[in-house]
């Protein structure tokens, strides 16, 4: 049997973790990239003793060179690349009353250039070999840009066009999947205070597990978002409508 070879970035947690798990088995190979080495090693652990052999890269995928310099490292322990998976990401509020664009900026910084140090590196070895599938997480804000969230909203949008354009350039035999959740259960949604259609995590990694292994080229999920998206002239308007009502509220405008 093939070893398949499998690099996933965000897995010390959430959707990255726990698609981590659904792949963990005999004849996976898992390289596990995460800013927290505690707990990207717990889910190593979990990984291992499900059969799967495991590399770990504790790197900020904002960081181009340890990015980079951790590619390289699995690309020189395997013999292809099957699949790439850009997960990591930030989810956080614009806070624009604050007049600070710092956390806007780390926003756009880890969702989008985070991705790009984390495909682009690998795409020479795919075109060598002449196949591979590279997934995006984006986000249903790749379609509908939130109240209060546009540097989340305009990074996942990104991230749509990058996966667009990547599959366009790209030749058939490499695979470009975008991945666009809802409100998935994770430390990322646990401050949200609306949080419409949320779902369990492992719930979450088996539908994207599952569309990679069709190689979908976008799923958006729960079903629910779907009906949201083609509607989103009528949501914008109640989401703006509600903004503006709290905005006056708290700040005591005309």
């Amino acid at each position: 049997m093939m070893l398949m070879n499998i690099f996933i970035t965000g897995a010390s947690s959430g959707i990255g973790e726990h698609i981590a798990y659904e792949y963990a088995k005999d004849g996976i190979h898992l390289a596990l990239c995460a800013r927290r080495k505690e707990k990207l090693d717990q889910t190593a652990n979990e990984c291992r003793q499900m059969g799967a052999q495991v590399t770990t890269y504790s790197i900020d995928v904002t960081d181009q060179h340890s990015t980079k310099e951790s590619i390289d490292d699995f690309l020189s322990k395997i013999n292809r690349i099957d699949l790439v998976i850009a997960n990591a990401g930030l989810g956080e509020l614009d806070a624009l009353h604050k007049g600070n664009p710092t956390i806007m900026n780390k926003v756009i910084n880890v969702n989008v250039i985070g991705v790009q140090n984390t495909i682009v590196p690998f795409l020479p070895t795919m075109l060598k070999q002449g196949s591979g599938h590279i997934a995006l997480v984006g986000s249903v804000a790749s379609h509908i840009a939130w109240v209060g969230g546009g540097a989340y909203a305009a990074s996942k949008f990104a991230v749509k066009a990058l996966s667009e354009s990547w599959r366009k350039t790209l030749p058939e035999t490499i695979d470009v999947t975008l991945i666009c959740p809802g409100f998935v259960q994770s430390e990322m949604t646990q401050k949200a205070e609306w949080k419409p259609f949320i779902i369990e995590t492992s719930v979450a990694a088996k539908k994207i597990v599952n569309a990679l292994n069709k190689k979908k080229k976008v799923l958006i999920f729960p079903w629910q978002w779907h009906f949201v998206i083609a509607f989103k002239n009528i949501v914008d308007l109640v989401m703006v409508n509600a903004a503006r009502k709290a905005y006056k509220k708290r700040y005591k405008t005309k």
